[in-house]
């Protein structure tokens, strides 16, 4: 379902997880969670878009700020961000 975008098929699947018996807290992940947030759990499953690469720049945004924490203020944290 992951890796063929297939995410219609995906109430079926939130649909066997939760009557299964063997596996409580893959049933209430289904339940509590994949529920809630169906529209955008299908929409992750369905489109071949992604927040990959905002998400790259945020992780590298925060090593600098982790590095920089306690040496330097917001003038060299934001020149290291702009340079690198």
């Amino acid at each position: 379902m992951v890796a063929h975008f297939q995410g219609d098929q995906l109430p079926t699947w939130i649909e066997a997880a939760t009557s299964t018996t063997e596996l409580p807290s893959l049933r209430s992940f289904a339940a509590q969670h994949l529920e809630r947030d169906l529209y955008a759990v299908t929409a992750g499953l369905t489109l071949p878009w992604n927040s990959g690469v905002v998400e790259g720049r945020v992780n590298r945004i925060k090593m600098l700020k982790r590095q920089l924490f306690g040496r330097a203020g917001f003038d060299l944290l934001r020149k290291r961000v702009l340079l690198a």
